[in-house]
Protein backbone atom coordinates (compact mmCIF):
# COMPACT_ATOMS: atom_id res chain seq x y z
CA UNK A 1 0.00 0.00 0.00
CA UNK A 2 1.71 3.12 -1.19
CA UNK A 3 1.15 5.68 1.76
CA UNK A 4 2.28 9.31 2.22
CA UNK A 5 2.78 10.69 5.34
CA UNK A 6 2.91 14.33 5.63
CA UNK A 7 5.30 15.65 8.46
CA UNK A 8 3.61 19.16 9.65
CA UNK A 9 6.19 20.12 12.31
CA UNK A 10 6.67 23.41 10.88
CA UNK A 11 2.73 24.03 9.51
CA UNK A 12 0.94 23.56 6.45
CA UNK A 13 0.34 25.86 3.69
CA UNK A 14 -1.35 25.34 -0.25
CA UNK A 15 2.13 26.35 -2.12
CA UNK A 16 3.79 24.07 0.51
CA UNK A 17 2.33 20.73 -0.38
CA UNK A 18 2.73 21.62 -3.93
CA UNK A 19 6.57 22.58 -2.94
CA UNK A 20 7.14 19.12 -1.17
CA UNK A 21 5.27 16.69 -3.62
CA UNK A 22 7.30 18.06 -6.08
CA UNK A 23 10.50 17.50 -3.94
CA UNK A 24 9.71 13.92 -3.52
CA UNK A 25 9.21 13.44 -7.28
CA UNK A 26 5.86 14.42 -8.31
CA UNK A 27 6.07 16.51 -12.92
CA UNK A 28 5.61 20.01 -12.17
CA UNK A 29 5.67 20.31 -15.86
CA UNK A 30 2.74 17.77 -16.35
CA UNK A 31 0.94 19.71 -13.01
CA UNK A 32 1.14 22.67 -15.14
CA UNK A 33 -0.59 21.05 -17.96
CA UNK A 34 -3.36 19.52 -16.42
CA UNK A 35 -4.13 22.84 -14.42
CA UNK A 36 -4.63 24.76 -18.34
CA UNK A 37 -7.63 22.34 -17.86
CA UNK A 38 -9.22 25.24 -15.96
CA UNK A 39 -9.30 27.66 -18.62
CA UNK A 40 -7.74 29.99 -16.10
CA UNK A 41 -3.80 30.09 -17.43
CA UNK A 42 -3.80 33.51 -18.37
CA UNK A 43 -4.58 34.53 -14.65
CA UNK A 44 -0.76 33.23 -13.22
CA UNK A 45 2.42 32.14 -14.28
CA UNK A 46 3.77 28.96 -11.73
CA UNK A 47 7.41 28.92 -10.23
CA UNK A 48 9.27 26.01 -8.76
CA UNK A 49 13.05 26.31 -7.87
CA UNK A 50 15.39 24.94 -4.83
CA UNK A 51 15.80 26.82 -1.82
CA UNK A 52 18.04 26.36 1.30
CA UNK A 53 16.17 26.64 4.46
CA UNK A 54 17.64 26.52 7.67
CA UNK A 55 20.59 23.64 6.05
CA UNK A 56 17.95 21.73 4.35
CA UNK A 57 17.27 21.97 0.14
CA UNK A 58 13.41 22.20 -0.55
CA UNK A 59 11.21 23.36 -2.94
CA UNK A 60 9.49 26.78 -3.44
CA UNK A 61 6.38 26.82 -5.40
CA UNK A 62 4.65 29.96 -6.03
CA UNK A 63 1.84 31.18 -8.24
CA UNK A 64 2.30 34.45 -9.35
CA UNK A 65 -0.43 36.46 -10.86
CA UNK A 66 -0.23 38.16 -14.33
CA UNK A 67 -1.04 41.96 -15.24
CA UNK A 68 -4.41 43.00 -15.88
CA UNK A 69 -5.82 45.55 -17.72
CA UNK A 70 -7.78 46.79 -14.94
CA UNK A 71 -6.07 48.68 -11.88
CA UNK A 72 -8.78 50.23 -10.41
CA UNK A 73 -9.22 48.63 -6.58
CA UNK A 74 -7.92 46.42 -4.47
CA UNK A 75 -4.09 47.16 -3.58
CA UNK A 76 -2.50 43.72 -2.68
CA UNK A 77 1.25 45.04 -2.07
CA UNK A 78 4.43 42.76 -1.58
CA UNK A 79 3.25 39.25 -1.35
CA UNK A 80 0.28 38.67 -2.21
CA UNK A 81 -0.30 34.92 -2.20
CA UNK A 82 -0.49 34.46 0.88
CA UNK A 83 -3.08 36.56 1.87
CA UNK A 84 -5.27 33.45 1.64
CA UNK A 85 -7.88 33.17 4.17
CA UNK A 86 -11.05 33.71 1.53
CA UNK A 87 -13.86 35.32 2.70
CA UNK A 88 -11.67 37.24 5.70
CA UNK A 89 -9.10 38.48 3.31
CA UNK A 90 -5.98 38.02 5.68
CA UNK A 91 -3.86 40.89 5.64
CA UNK A 92 -0.96 39.19 8.31
CA UNK A 93 2.75 38.43 6.80
CA UNK A 94 1.71 34.40 8.18
CA UNK A 95 3.78 31.53 7.77
CA UNK A 96 5.06 33.21 4.16
CA UNK A 97 6.90 36.38 4.53
CA UNK A 98 8.69 37.62 1.45
CA UNK A 99 12.15 35.84 1.13
CA UNK A 100 14.73 38.20 -0.53
CA UNK A 101 17.46 35.53 -0.20
CA UNK A 102 15.60 32.96 -2.90
CA UNK A 103 13.15 34.83 -5.08
CA UNK A 104 15.02 35.64 -8.38
CA UNK A 105 14.58 39.25 -10.27
CA UNK A 106 11.78 38.10 -12.45
CA UNK A 107 9.92 36.26 -9.20
CA UNK A 108 10.23 40.33 -7.86
CA UNK A 109 8.70 41.71 -10.67
CA UNK A 110 4.93 39.61 -11.03
CA UNK A 111 4.86 39.84 -6.95
CA UNK A 112 5.96 43.34 -5.75
CA UNK A 113 3.16 45.72 -5.40
CA UNK A 114 0.21 45.17 -8.11
CA UNK A 115 -3.06 46.57 -7.89
CA UNK A 116 -6.12 44.41 -8.74
CA UNK A 117 -9.68 44.79 -9.18
CA UNK A 118 -11.24 43.76 -6.47
CA UNK A 119 -13.41 41.12 -7.98
CA UNK A 120 -14.71 37.88 -6.65
CA UNK A 121 -15.50 34.37 -7.20
CA UNK A 122 -18.30 32.75 -5.38
CA UNK A 123 -17.75 29.34 -3.94
CA UNK A 124 -20.12 28.09 -6.79
CA UNK A 125 -18.27 30.20 -9.57
CA UNK A 126 -15.55 27.95 -8.28
CA UNK A 127 -17.58 24.52 -8.59
CA UNK A 128 -18.19 25.41 -11.93
CA UNK A 129 -15.00 26.22 -12.51
CA UNK A 130 -13.76 23.20 -11.63
CA UNK A 131 -16.80 20.40 -12.55
CA UNK A 132 -16.45 22.38 -16.63
CA UNK A 133 -13.17 21.33 -16.40
CA UNK A 134 -11.33 18.46 -18.53
CA UNK A 135 -9.72 16.89 -15.83
CA UNK A 136 -9.86 13.55 -14.09
CA UNK A 137 -13.30 12.57 -12.15
CA UNK A 138 -10.89 11.46 -9.00
CA UNK A 139 -9.25 15.16 -9.54
CA UNK A 140 -12.51 17.20 -9.48
CA UNK A 141 -13.68 14.76 -6.47
CA UNK A 142 -10.93 15.76 -4.37
CA UNK A 143 -10.99 19.17 -4.99
CA UNK A 144 -14.39 20.05 -4.64
CA UNK A 145 -14.25 18.04 -1.24
CA UNK A 146 -11.20 20.11 -0.25
CA UNK A 147 -12.87 23.51 -1.73
CA UNK A 148 -16.29 22.65 0.33
CA UNK A 149 -14.56 22.12 3.29
CA UNK A 150 -13.20 26.24 3.31
CA UNK A 151 -16.71 26.75 2.17
CA UNK A 152 -18.65 25.07 5.15
CA UNK A 153 -16.12 26.84 7.19
CA UNK A 154 -16.33 30.58 5.95
CA UNK A 155 -19.88 30.23 6.02
CA UNK A 156 -20.44 28.83 9.33
CA UNK A 157 -17.86 31.76 10.78
CA UNK A 158 -19.78 34.29 8.95
CA UNK A 159 -23.21 32.98 9.37
CA UNK A 160 -24.07 32.70 5.88
CA UNK A 161 -24.74 29.60 3.38
CA UNK A 162 -22.11 27.69 1.23
CA UNK A 163 -23.83 29.14 -1.52
CA UNK A 164 -23.19 32.90 -0.51
CA UNK A 165 -19.31 32.53 0.43
CA UNK A 166 -17.00 34.47 -1.96
CA UNK A 167 -13.46 34.70 -2.16
CA UNK A 168 -11.30 37.70 -2.89
CA UNK A 169 -9.88 36.98 -6.52
CA UNK A 170 -6.35 37.09 -5.12
CA UNK A 171 -7.02 34.70 -2.84
CA UNK A 172 -9.41 32.50 -5.32
CA UNK A 173 -6.62 31.89 -7.90
CA UNK A 174 -3.99 30.92 -5.90
CA UNK A 175 -6.40 28.72 -3.47
CA UNK A 176 -7.90 26.95 -6.92
CA UNK A 177 -4.21 26.29 -8.08
CA UNK A 178 -3.40 25.10 -4.64
CA UNK A 179 -5.83 22.93 -4.26
CA UNK A 180 -6.49 21.65 -7.67
CA UNK A 181 -2.56 21.07 -7.78
CA UNK A 182 -2.77 19.12 -4.65
CA UNK A 183 -5.18 17.10 -6.09
CA UNK A 184 -3.64 16.08 -9.40
CA UNK A 185 -0.64 15.48 -7.97
CA UNK A 186 -1.95 13.27 -5.45
CA UNK A 187 -3.35 11.27 -8.30
CA UNK A 188 -0.07 11.34 -10.05
CA UNK A 189 1.60 9.76 -7.27
CA UNK A 190 -0.55 7.30 -7.11
CA UNK A 191 -1.17 7.41 -3.23
CA UNK A 192 -3.32 4.98 -1.75
CA UNK A 193 -3.41 6.51 2.18
CA UNK A 194 -2.15 10.33 3.30
CA UNK A 195 -1.46 9.82 6.88
CA UNK A 196 -0.23 12.66 8.62
CA UNK A 197 1.17 14.07 12.15
CA UNK A 198 -0.52 16.16 14.89
CA UNK A 199 0.10 19.83 13.25
CA UNK A 200 2.18 22.45 14.11
CA UNK A 201 -0.25 26.21 14.00
CA UNK A 202 1.77 28.95 15.45
CA UNK A 203 1.10 31.11 18.00
CA UNK A 204 -0.09 34.64 18.95
CA UNK A 205 -1.93 37.04 17.03
CA UNK A 206 -2.97 37.90 13.52
CA UNK A 207 -4.84 40.85 11.59
CA UNK A 208 -7.67 39.57 9.61
CA UNK A 209 -10.40 42.57 8.02
CA UNK A 210 -11.91 41.82 11.01
CA UNK A 211 -9.79 42.70 13.70
CA UNK A 212 -6.78 41.12 15.74
CA UNK A 213 -7.43 37.21 16.68
CA UNK A 214 -5.32 34.73 18.01
CA UNK A 215 -3.38 31.97 15.82
CA UNK A 216 -5.03 29.75 14.55
CA UNK A 217 -7.26 32.01 12.69
CA UNK A 218 -11.30 31.73 12.67
CA UNK A 219 -11.18 29.09 9.31
CA UNK A 220 -8.06 27.75 9.60
CA UNK A 221 -9.20 26.31 13.14
CA UNK A 222 -13.00 25.60 11.96
CA UNK A 223 -11.64 23.12 9.79
CA UNK A 224 -8.37 21.70 12.15
CA UNK A 225 -11.85 20.56 14.18
CA UNK A 226 -11.09 16.58 14.97
CA UNK A 227 -7.80 16.71 13.76
CA UNK A 228 -4.76 16.82 16.57
CA UNK A 229 -3.14 19.89 16.51
CA UNK A 230 0.00 21.16 18.32
CA UNK A 231 0.87 24.71 19.39
CA UNK A 232 4.88 25.94 19.29
CA UNK A 233 6.78 28.79 20.26
CA UNK A 234 7.40 29.97 16.93
CA UNK A 235 5.06 33.82 16.69
CA UNK A 236 2.95 33.69 13.81
CA UNK A 237 0.84 31.60 11.83
CA UNK A 238 2.04 28.36 10.62
CA UNK A 239 -1.34 26.55 8.92
CA UNK A 240 -2.96 28.55 6.24
CA UNK A 241 -6.76 27.65 5.79
CA UNK A 242 -5.92 26.48 2.61
CA UNK A 243 -3.27 24.22 4.27
CA UNK A 244 -5.65 23.43 6.74
CA UNK A 245 -8.52 22.15 4.03
CA UNK A 246 -6.01 19.99 2.03
CA UNK A 247 -5.06 18.01 5.26
CA UNK A 248 -8.29 17.94 6.83
CA UNK A 249 -9.52 15.93 3.55
CA UNK A 250 -6.65 14.18 2.25
CA UNK A 251 -5.23 12.42 6.12
CA UNK A 252 -7.46 9.39 6.65
CA UNK A 253 -5.04 9.22 9.96
CA UNK A 254 -3.02 11.57 12.25
CA UNK A 255 -0.65 9.29 14.14
CA UNK A 256 3.27 8.91 14.55
CA UNK A 257 5.77 8.17 11.43
CA UNK A 258 4.41 4.13 9.97
CA UNK A 259 6.37 1.81 9.71
CA UNK A 260 6.92 1.52 6.35
CA UNK A 261 9.74 1.40 3.31
CA UNK A 262 10.45 4.85 2.72
CA UNK A 263 10.66 5.10 -1.09
CA UNK A 264 10.90 9.26 -1.40
CA UNK A 265 11.46 12.14 0.43
CA UNK A 266 10.07 15.63 -0.23
CA UNK A 267 10.76 19.21 1.34
CA UNK A 268 8.82 22.20 0.47
CA UNK A 269 9.46 25.65 1.45
CA UNK A 270 7.22 28.20 3.26
CA UNK A 271 8.48 32.08 3.02
CA UNK A 272 9.17 32.59 6.12
CA UNK A 273 12.41 31.78 8.27
CA UNK A 274 13.12 30.83 11.49
CA UNK A 275 16.40 30.72 13.59
CA UNK A 276 15.85 27.31 14.86
CA UNK A 277 13.91 25.67 12.78
CA UNK A 278 13.22 25.11 8.69
CA UNK A 279 10.03 26.26 7.49
CA UNK A 280 9.45 23.50 5.27
CA UNK A 281 6.81 20.95 5.06
CA UNK A 282 8.03 17.35 4.95
CA UNK A 283 6.22 14.44 3.01
CA UNK A 284 7.71 10.87 3.37
CA UNK A 285 5.94 8.37 0.80
CA UNK A 286 6.91 4.39 1.08
CA UNK A 287 5.36 1.02 1.02
CA UNK A 288 3.39 0.15 3.91
CA UNK A 289 2.23 -3.36 4.54
CA UNK A 290 -1.60 -3.72 5.21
Amino acid sequence: MKTLYFDCFSGMSGDMVIGTLIDAGADPIRLEEELKKLHIEEEYKLNWKKVIKNGITSTKFDVLLTNKDEHDHGHYSHEHRHHENHHVHNHDQANHEHDHDHHSHDDHEHTHEHHYDHHHRTYQDIVHLIEASELSDEVKKTSLKIFKKIGEAEGHIHGMPLEKVHFHEVGAVDSIIDIVGAAVLIDQLQIDIVKASPIAVGSGSIHIDHGIYPVPAPAALEMLKEIPIQQTTIKGELTTPTGAAILAVLAEDFCTLPSMKVKAIGYGAGTKTFKNQPNVLRVIIGEESR
